[in-house]
């Protein structure tokens, strides 16, 4: 009963997991929780569940709207377990930490005010995100790597462009 409970508070809200993240219940099995992904992150992107992701916890992720991911890969070199494959920084674009969307009915741009933060913003450029007019965003999910940068840029509160993640 109480390992139900805390599955079901795991699941609450899929965590945004480092890049190279193995599919997710690989990935409890592999992450022993030993802390390299997160001291080695340059922009403390990565941080440690705690006790409200129930069996996550200790395992890394990523809040974007609060710290996204700028994809330098160095969590990835230094994982012992395989929990977070290796990839070159060359190859940003084989990423897939999640997928962004947009909430059309509080987006700026689609509500008649100039912005383009997300799509000036996004490291695959022209590609993840495009804009439709010249005005309108768009996110192409077969080229967005769920990196969070978008999130985290976006103007309103709370962000009109959330990534889901992969890992759920």
């Amino acid at each position: 009963m109480i390992l139900e409970f805390l599955q079901k508070l795991a699941n609450y809200h899929a965590p945004l997991r480092p890049p190279g993240a193995v599919p997710e219940d690989e990935f409890l099995d592999r992450c022993i929780r030993c802390r390299k992904c997160e001291e080695v992150c340059p922009y403390d992107s990565i941080v440690m569940a705690h006790g409200d992701r129930g069996l996550k916890v200790g395992t890394p992720f990523i809040y974007a709207r609060r710290e996204p991911c700028y994809l330098c890969m160095k969590c990835t070199e230094v994982c012992p377990t395989g929990a977070l494959q290796l990839i070159k920084k060359e190859e940003k674009e084989k990423v897939r930490m999640g997928v962004a969307k947009i909430d059309q009915t509080t987006c700026l741009a689609y509500n008649g005010i100039i912005c383009r933060a997300c799509y000036e913003r996004c490291p695959i450029y022209r590609e993840a995100i495009t804009l439709e007019n010249e005005i309108y965003p768009v996110v192409h999910p077969e080229h967005c790597v769920g990196c969070g940068i978008c999130e985290n840029v976006c103007p309103n509160e709370p962000a009109s462009i959330i990534v889901y993640s992969s890992h759920a």
